[in-house]
């Protein structure tokens, strides 16, 4: 696949031997669509796991509401990005993980027919954990125990996070596993085809976010009538076009604020905003607070 560099997230799994992480993910003054989650990709697969407050996240153009105790499994090389819908405190967890921790089983022959199919992206995972049967509780109670195991680091945590996962992906798979493996290949080629031409989109938006930049003009990039691209680019991330480009300008406007002497004048026309009052009115929107107010605290925590 060509995959967007600058949506490309370089998650640094510390150990190649044992390549999972747990990321404990925090927002402590959300307000109600605030994005708590970049829009970004990488090659590994992902436990998302909320802990406090309520957000929604979109796992490849799909929307998945999550409540506290609930639980997504995102695919290797999903686009996805996540938005609150409470107020005050969100917290959420991520386990990262790469295929090559099973890299041991790859000669197993059962392993190469019941797991392999999923940790290689040919058949796929449902993304909602339900909590409908016993097993499912179980499930979130090992989950919960890698996540202990992961933070407490006590000796030999990783042989027992590397069996516990282990065992919770082949249950997955007893579960979820199905006869029509033909037409869940077809039907993944056509919709990661559909993927990757707005991967496209987006690299080109975030290398040109200070220009002008039209639905017409996107719509003709992944070469679709304007009403269809609408629709699908709201379905993948959860925001109009224009709120999308208008996010990654505020994104960069708020790095030269803190980073730069710009002036916020300068900062505007750098991020393609040529009047400076809307840019503030923007920037608020997005933000909750003006560049100046950003400026001022600033100085009074650097003076």
């Amino acid at each position: 696949m060509n995959h967007p560099k600058e949506l490309w997230e370089n998650t640094r799994l510390l150990q190649k031997t044992y390549p999972i992480e747990r990321f404990h993910n925090v927002a402590s003054h959300a307000r109600i669509d605030d994005c708590i989650l970049t829009l970004h990709w990488h090659e590994h697969m992902e436990f998302i796991r909320m802990e406090t407050g309520t957000a929604i996240f979109y796992i490849d153009s799909k929307p998945y509401p999550l409540q506290p105790g609930e639980v997504l499994l995102l695919p290797g090389g999903s686009l996805h990005v996540g938005y609150a819908q409470s107020e005050g405190i969100i917290i959420y967890d991520s386990l990262v993980f790469n295929s090559s921790l099973f890299g041991d089983w790859l000669h197993d022959p059962i392993h190469a027919q019941m797991l392999a199919p999923f940790i290689e992206g040919i058949l796929h995972f449902p993304v909602a954990v339900s909590l409908d049967t016993i097993w499912d509780h179980q499930f979130h109670e090992a989950l919960l125990h890698i996540l202990n195991e992961l933070t407490e680091v006590k000796e030999g945590y990783q042989l027992i996070v590397k069996t516990t996962l282990y065992g919770l992906l082949v249950q997955l798979a007893r579960n979820y596993r199905t006869s029509n493996h033909h037409q869940q290949t077809h039907l993944s080629s056509y919709y990661f085809a559909n993927r990757e031409r707005f991967k496209q989109l987006l690299h080109y938006v975030e290398q040109h976010y200070h220009h002008k930049l039209t639905v017409n003009y996107a719509a003709t990039i992944v070469n679709l009538d304007p009403f269809h691209f609408c629709k699908q680019f709201k379905k993948l991330t959860g925001r109009t076009f224009i709120e999308y480009v208008n996010m990654c300008r505020v994104n960069e406007a708020e790095r030269l604020l803190l980073d730069s002497e710009y002036a916020i004048y300068e900062i505007a026309s750098l991020v393609g905003c040529d009047n400076a009052n809307y840019f503030s009115k923007l920037y608020k929107q997005y933000k909750g607070v003006t560049p100046s107010q950003v400026r001022k605290a600033i100085v009074t925590t650097y003076p």
